[in-house]
């Protein structure tokens, strides 16, 4: 990319890359070697440094090298719900990169509540003689749904990996975020500023991420706040509506500070709480969960809890390329949050 297509190198051309790979190099914080093997596809380089490789790439107006013209080593597909909610798309990004370096073609399938069912993807997956699947928030999470569509997959030989939801049930390799010590977290961030009437608003009961938000909250309440503290939660669903819905409630009831099982949901306590004539942060505190890309920019800025997408993502191709491979995994690997703490929540104020 950073020489000629064709002929010598002249002495201008030669001292114009070494230009540019300074650039990049200063731009991305590595040294010049680095940001070569990067251009040059070498391996042995860490994917946190190849993205910054790649964004600085972006920054300063160059193009991406070109892949290989190698043919794929296979197909992937990769099941995830409704783009309408940020951390989807955002999964589905790093996953299909993560997927590319390794010269597998992810296959994108997204389901939407009328829309192609997960069971009808997974038919079409299969003719499609797909190498693996991979499936995000899928139906595994719904404790009410049926197992027996994975199990049938384990029974064929396909591997495949689960994305938060773990279930024990099944053999297959899962990654999830640590739902539990997310609400650890946000109990003990609140208590730590005064507060004490802590409500928490989540999806679905039958949904697995949402009884262990309400397991680990109840246990932070009693942890940070006191072994007879009230364990105020509302399900609803995990979307702006949702969000709103329950905070109404919660803001009668006298709460002040709000946690939300997904930043859309945080953005609907928001709006109820302005609704009510009250402030955030100084009346309601809130708390979202997934960071967002948005939601550093919103009024005001959400103090949330950060999945780590791009490490979790990470990992599920490690696991699939592991049972692909043939080896044995029935692991769950667990990532912690990360507390993000913006504007959205402050001290105790008197309304």
């Amino acid at each position: 990319m950073l020489s000629p297509k064709e002929g010598t190198i002249t002495v201008s051309e030669r001292d114009r890359q070494r230009t540019r790979l300074a650039d990049l190099a200063a731009q991305s914080g590595v040294s010049t070697a680095t940001v070569s093997r990067v251009l040059n596809r070498k391996p042995g380089v860490a994917e946190s440094t190849r993205q910054a490789v790649y964004h600085a790439l972006d920054m300063l107006g160059y193009e991406r090298p070109n892949r290989p013209t190698s043919q794929s080593a296979g197909l992937v597909g990769l099941i995830v719900p409704e783009l309408s909610n940020p951390v989807f798309p955002a999964f589905a990004q790093a996953i299909e990169t993560a997927l590319a370096h390794h010269d597998y073609t992810p296959l994108l399938c997204t389901q939407t509540a009328s829309g192609v069912t997960e069971d009808e993807y997974v038919e079409t997956l299969l003719a499609a003689d797909v190498a693996g699947i991979v499936f995000v928030n899928g139906m595994h999470a719904d404790v009410q749904s049926p197992l027996t569509r994975y199990e049938r997959l384990t029974e064929r030989g396909v591997p495949y990996v689960l994305v938060n939801g773990h279930r024990d049930e099944l053999t297959a390799p899962s990654v999830s975020v640590d739902e539990r010590l997310a609400m650890d977290i946000a109990v003990r961030h609140l208590a730590a500023m005064g507060h004490s009437r802590i409500a928490l608003a989540v999806g679905p009961e039958r949904l697995v991420p949402s009884a262990q938000k309400r397991e680990g909250f109840v246990t932070a309440m009693k942890r940070y706040v006191g072994p007879t503290a009230e364990h105020r939660v509302l399900t609803s669903l995990f979307t702006v509506e949702g969000g709103e819905a329950s905070a109404r409630v919660l803001v009668r009831e006298g709460v002040t500070a709000i946690v939300c099982g997904s930043d859309l949901m945080a953005l609907g306590a928001i709006r109820a709480v302005k609704h009510a004539g009250l402030r955030v942060p100084e009346d309601v505190s809130i708390v979202g969960f997934d960071d967002s890309v948005f939601v550093g920019f919103t009024d005001p800025p959400l103090t949330t809890l950060r999945q780590p997408v791009v490490a979790m993502s990470q990992g599920v191709v490690d696991l699939l390329l592991s049972t692909m491979q043939g080896r044995s995994v029935r692991d769950e690997l667990r990532f912690a949050p990360e507390l993000i703490v913006r504007g959205s929540t402050a001290g105790m104020h008197p309304r």
